[in-house]
């Protein structure tokens, strides 16, 4: 279905006065107020997610029923993101895991069967999941070992949105596990993703060396 004919799908008036109030100036934190006075309406959702647009997929997501997103309509919502722009699919992605599938046991057991799924969007989400994990400083799973060389053997041949995920695990392994933290080291030096990115002032680099060595001496000064 093309943009075109998704704008002219019939809304319900309910759904036509919420695209009302999202505009190009609209934010993330705008949408979390908006969504809040719906609370869960995942009929509203659906027609918002018809639109094919950015923000109203954003809300749209906010306000999903987790118990209805199951295997073929997340594959679904993942076909419809591959007409978003790199960014777009990625934020998209990364909104429904962190405001859905991390919510319920059923939909992270979908998320830890995707580490080999033909979607890129799932496999980084696979991966984005276990540096959730790990990135709050509690005990990790014990599967960090098969983690760190699955990365090793795959990561330089991976899709760009995966790369990064799995260069973000690296990164908190490195800096929570100090018994992996050379090899995280190495595995960044050897594939050299991200090395001499500019970054926005308070941001930490990708480049695992850098992010290691920055995150692990802020942690040392607390």
């Amino acid at each position: 279905m093309s943009k075109n004919e998704g704008s002219e799908m019939k809304l319900s008036s309910k759904a036509a006065d919420i695209l009302s109030q999202i505009n190009s100036k609209t934010r993330l934190g705008d949408l979390r107020k908006i969504a809040k006075e719906i609370k869960k309406d995942h009929e509203l959702a659906m027609e918002l997610w018809s639109t094919e647009e950015f923000l109203p997929r954003l809300l749209a997501i906010l306000i999903m029923d987790k118990k209805l997103l199951s295997h073929d309509v997340l594959d679904k919502l993942d076909q419809d993101m591959q007409n978003h722009t790199f960014d777009e699919r990625n934020n998209l992605m990364d909104w429904l895991m962190a405001n859905q599938l991390t919510k319920d046991k059923k939909t992270i057991a979908l998320i830890e069967s995707w580490e080999s799924s033909p979607s890129a969007l799932q496999r980084r989400t696979f991966w984005y999941y276990q540096a959730r994990l790990r990135w709050t400083g509690q005990a990790p799973p014990d599967n960090t070992e098969d983690l760190l060389a699955a990365i090793e053997a795959n990561i330089e041949q991976e899709e760009p949105e995966v790369q990064w995920a799995m260069n973000f695990i690296a990164g908190w392994i490195g800096v929570y596990d100090p018994k992996y933290r050379t090899r995280c080291i190495k595995l960044g030096e050897k594939t050299g993703l991200y090395k001499g990115e500019m970054v926005s002032k308070g941001c930490t680099p990708n480049y695992l060396p850098e992010f290691i060595a920055i995150e692990v001496n802020k942690r040392n000064k607390n």
